[in-house]
């Protein structure tokens, strides 16, 4: 880590403990990383795949904001399960109780907040951006993490991990280029300022997220995702009251729901969870990468499933990733050296 004159409070923010390393041991600590990192993977690279099915007549049949507050529900339930298992085998501790302080809890609803408005804003966006035009628009939330990573967290990045972000962010948006079409974009300026806004409040509430659940990383996950999925919970019910109260008084609250859309829901908040176990056993830029490469794995998935054909600027695109990934790697060993 770089000692620089705010090296106490970065570590204060990251956490670190001397006692750290044995009380998790470093084969044990890479196994977990690996496990939630691979979990991320697999379900946000079944995500549009599922979004996809749930579509009838190419529309949405079903509430957008009844949805998105199950998807806090069960993320909710799911935590307080987990913690119910906890306090049956260790007992109630001072790091698993859900009695907490006003200071501690007062800064999950910023989070909250920001993840509402960017997922309300993506359904927006496509106002002014088609599909393909959107997959290429939102790799500027690749840019938009690195720089608020550094800014936010004090963790800076080494030249070749810059390097290795610019690649992922070509590699990403070379792989969705339609061959057949001349124009790569065309996307109002209305879309354009959606896409940036979008970018900076996915890149800011991951790295805000990331560093109120490292401030204190003896507390247990678990009791930190219960907190921010509360506030989820209440910012998705004032949504539905705000946008869709009169077509679920009228309709019911589980009109247009299918089996699809029920397992797109515990997809989403399998993947809401494994985002924030990366967040608090590796780091965002690891998020990053793997959302990156479940974009690919998604494309793949769908030749089979859709009928999509594979160009070759995808193939080019998923070889600049793979050198990315390699890359990135390569500035982390570097760094702790």
């Amino acid at each position: 880590m770089d000692k620089d004159s705010g090296s106490s409070d970065i570590e204060g923010l990251r956490g670190k403990s001397p006692l750290a390393p044995l009380r998790n041991g470093g084969g044990s600590k890479w196994k977990r990383k690996s496990i939630v990192t691979l979990a991320l993977t697999v379900l946000t690279s079944s995500q549009a795949i599922l979004i996809v099915w749930s579509k009838r007549a190419g529309k949405y049949e079903y509430s957008v904001t009844t949805a998105n507050f199950l998807v806090e529900t069960l993320k909710c339930v799911l935590s307080l399960a987990a913690l119910t298992r906890i306090w049956n085998i260790e007992g109630v501790t001072e790091d698993n109780r859900l009695s907490t302080t006003l200071d501690e809890v007062s800064v999950y609803p910023i989070p909250a907040a920001l993840y509402l408005f960017k997922n309300l804003l993506q359904y927006y966006i496509f106002a002014y951006v088609d599909a393909p035009g959107y997959q290429i628009l939102k790799n500027l939330n690749i840019i938009s993490t690195g720089i608020l990573y550094q800014m936010i967290l004090k963790r800076k990045l080494s030249e070749i991990q810059w390097a290795a972000f610019i690649l992922l962010c070509a590699g990403c948006t070379t792989a969705q280029l339609n061959p057949s079409s001349d124009h790569v974009l065309q996307t109002s300026y209305q879309g354009w300022v959606m896409a940036i806004i979008m970018a900076l409040l996915s890149g800011f509430a991951g790295v805000y997220t990331e560093a109120i659940i490292k401030k204190r990383p003896s507390r247990n996950i678990n009791v930190q995702n219960f907190w921010l999925y509360v506030f989820g919970m209440i910012f998705n019910a004032m949504a539905i009251l705000i946008q869709d109260f009169d077509a679920v008084m009228n309709k019911g609250f589980f009109h247009g729901y299918t089996l699809i859309t029920v397992l797109m829901i515990l997809n989403h908040a399998l993947s809401g969870i494994a985002v924030s176990m990366v967040m608090k056993y590796a780091d965002n830029i690891v998020k990053v990468y793997a959302t990156s490469v479940a974009m690919l794995l998604t494309a793949v998935v769908s030749v089979f499933l859709f009928g999509f054909h594979l160009s070759l600027a995808f193939f080019l695109g998923s070889i600049v990733v793979s050198v990315s990934v390699y890359l990135h790697s390569i500035g982390k060993l570097t760094r702790q050296r």
